[in-house]
């Protein structure tokens, strides 16, 4: 029991002897934030991210209009003190329906990118630990998957399962998780020879528990930084799929459905254009500046 006491002291007395000569000690997470927060970009993107989700909960709030209210008496009428984004071609409120097409935008992207990632990540987890045949075939499988584009995907799942939020998800579930698979792959080839990885192993451990425990922990940094990557693609696809007509279909709305109505009569009433657009490009903005700043804020070459 002394022999104990002692060895605690003198591990104490090291660790306070240390922090007096270095400072305290602090975690990789934690140095990880105070480069992030130093990072005035990446924090801007966070404000304006925040900003952005709590006026798609409130902002349909804000005002007496529903987004799918029709008044063919006040079809595209401009900005005013009534309609604060104006009217559409029925008559719908434009500011209501930008709000609530943030939620179905913003929803869409941050469901889509998890079930990627997600996928990718036990996928990429499965192919690179495990190696061999089964890798082989995991990846020349992951290769034909790719090869089909994603439109294809899209239109047999719309045809299949009609329009909406979920068929969306699905197709974006189906083929969004390969750069991440891709990825992790790549990762746990090298974590799998790390001396902590063989530890394990020789203690025991087994071979979900090592991928789970030891080698997705270790892959966090690049996991993160390119679910944050994958948030803004979403967010774009879906526009995209809105504006050429196989997305969202009303009443249901979205900033894609939006600028495509907007696109329409963007000559004669620019603002119906001009407003979704400038809030995709700025949520867009925002995720990418918040990815590069985590990006370096997780480099472990970066950490002092």
């Amino acid at each position: 029991m002394e022999e104990k006491k002692e060895l605690f002291e003198f591990i104490e007395h090291t660790e306070t002897e240390a922090e007096e000569l270095y400072g305290p000690s602090v975690t990789y997470w934690k140095d990880a934030w105070r480069r992030l927060k130093k990072n005035k970009v990446a924090m801007c993107g966070i404000v304006v991210l925040v900003l952005l989700t709590v006026m798609a909960i409130l902002g349909p709030m804000m005002v007496k209009y529903s987004h799918a209210d029709i008044d063919l008496m006040n079809t595209n009428q401009w900005p005013d003190k009534a309609h604060w984004f104006g009217t559409d071609d029925v008559g719908r409120d434009i500011w209501s329906r930008v709000w609530m097409g943030a939620r179905v935008s913003l929803f869409i992207a941050l469901v889509a990118a998890v079930v990627q990632s997600t996928i990718g990540v036990i996928i990429g987890g499965i192919s690179g630990y495990f190696g061999g045949i089964l890798d082989t075939v995991i990846m020349r499988a992951t290769d034909v998957i790719d090869s089909i584009p994603f439109l294809v995907y899209v239109i047999v799942i719309t045809m299949l399962f009609g329009t909406g939020m979920v068929p969306i998800i699905v197709a974006f579930a189906l083929t969004g998780w390969i750069k991440m698979a891709r990825l992790v792959r790549g990762q746990a080839l090298q974590l799998k020879t790390q001396d902590y990885v063989t530890a394990a192993r020789g203690l025991g451990a087994g071979k979900w528990r090592i991928i789970l425990h030891h080698m997705v922990p270790n892959m966090l940094g690049v996991i993160i930084v390119t679910l944050t990557m994958n948030i803004p693609n979403a967010i774009f696809t879906e526009a995209y799929l809105s504006y050429i007509g196989i997305g969202l279909q009303p009443p249901l709305t979205s900033w894609g459905q939006l600028a495509d109505a907007g696109a329409k009569i963007m000559k004669a009433y620019p603002y119906q254009l001009i407003i979704p657009a400038v809030f995709i490009s700025v949520t867009m903005l925002s995720l990418q500046l918040l990815g590069d700043g985590l990006r370096d804020a997780l480099d472990p070459k970066l950490r002092k």
